[in-house]
């Protein structure tokens, strides 16, 4: 039975939205007249077939965590061995938001037409990306559906909460310099000059430190707006400069080189691209279709650069681990475990463990870098409070001196 997203009126001329399951757009009319409604529009939930699942470019969009939570509802209820039908339905059910309801509906929809549960998701690519819809067209070509969901869902609660884990890990210090910069700014823009003002009548010179800190609260408070704005154009600026290829990947390849950062990012997008690599070929995804997708986890265009160079070389006939090791770009524990699982024959069970591994080291670095910046932070704001102290300080002990 398809299902109909409507829009009707009732009788007092509340509209009311939603989908509505019937064997026909008359029958749907015909429900909706029965509940006290004037239909005004209605259409099959599955008819609009644009990329962006018939919610434009600009609707909302399924969360990973949405997509987490949707992706283990699934396999709990094909590993129970409902129809996918069923399962979609029950999932739509039980959904909490009204877009993913209309998202899950509309692929029960495609999958009744006829549709293979893979291509009703490439219909939505914003909600499913690549490997997504990778990994369930290779359920489903296995036969194995339910077990491949499991995994898939098991991938992406691993991804969010390495994200999680990492955000979190950089919240605290993020806090603490803009609380320290508003400060700043307050105790410079007012403070000072309400504070050191009174010492002006005493036709005394003022000491270094107070004129070095009222000629920066001038400058604060007379040019802190054209600054703020000239560094806003200038982010924006850089920001358009990068949507550009070529400065794009040499300012990638520039940050990859960074004594701190340049091995973060590194080791996060690194695991991401081997646990990606590992779900699709241990559920027998073919290896290049298996690259192709990796590739787009990547967020540092010199490793994505690299990985399409390795997948030149691996359809030549190159192994892998040779293909990965001609860029020198990826760790080296990650390349020797290619290697050894392709001699081995178990190349999906080490790049599991490749991606543990190196999602432990990003999260032991992100704790040593925050462990670092946090003090580095309350170390400066401090620092900087008492320079202002001592500026206002100074004239009054100057005063007290010459009273004596």
């Amino acid at each position: 039975m398809p299902s109909y997203r409507f829009e009707a009126a009732d009788a007092v001329g509340k509209l009311d939205r939603g989908l509505i399951d019937a064997d026909s757009p008359r029958a749907a009319r015909a429900q909706l007249r029965a509940r006290g409604l004037t239909p005004l529009a209605v259409e099959e939930a599955g008819a609009q077939r644009s990329g962006s699942g018939g919610r434009g470019w600009l609707g909302a969009r399924m969360s990973d965590s949405e997509l987490a939570w949707a992706t283990r509802q699934l396999a709990s209820l094909l590993a129970a061995r409902l129809p996918l039908d069923a399962a979609l339905t029950a999932t739509a059910e039980q959904a909490e938001k009204k877009h993913v309801t209309e998202v899950m509906t509309a692929i029960r929809a495609d999958v009744r037409a006829g549709h293979r549960l893979a291509d009703a998701l490439a219909t939505r690519p914003r909600d499913f990306p690549e490997i997504y819809r990778a990994l369930v067209a290779a359920g489903e070509e296995s036969g194995d559906l339910a077990h491949v969901m499991e995994k898939l869902a098991d991938y992406i609660e691993e991804r969010n909460a390495l994200r999680t884990k990492v955000l979190t890990a950089f919240i605290y210090p993020a806090v603490v310099a803009l609380v320290s910069i508003g400060i700043v700014i307050f105790l410079l823009g007012y403070v000072v000059p309400q504070v050191v003002s009174a010492f002006s009548q005493a036709r005394q010179e003022l000491p270094m430190l107070t004129r070095v800190m009222l000629n920066l609260s001038d400058f604060v408070r007379s040019w802190g707006w054209l600054v703020g704005l000239a560094l806003a154009l200038a982010l924006t600026g850089w920001r358009m400069l990068l949507r550009s290829p070529a400065p794009r990947l040499a300012w990638h390849s520039r940050l990859l080189k960074m004594p701190l950062a340049g091995r973060f990012i590194l080791g996060l997008d690194a695991a991401r691209f081997a646990s990606t690599l590992a779900i699709l070929t241990g559920s027998g995804v073919p290896l290049l279709r298996a690259l192709d997708a990796a590739r787009q986890t990547l967020g540092n265009d010199r490793l994505r650069a690299s990985v399409d160079d390795a997948t030149s070389r691996v359809r030549e006939g190159v192994s892998l681990a040779s293909a990965l090791q001609v860029q020198k770009t990826f760790p080296p524990l990650l390349v020797h475990l290619i290697a050894s699982g392709e001699k081995t024959g178990t190349l999906p069970e080490l790049l599991e463990r490749a991606s543990q591994t190196l999602s432990r080291e990003v999260e032991r670095r992100a704790m040593a870098l925050t462990a670092l910046l946090e003090p580095l932070m309350i170390l400066l704001m401090g620092g900087f409070v008492l320079l202002i102290v001592l500026a206002v300080l100074m004239p009054i002990i100057e005063i007290n001196q010459l009273v004596r």
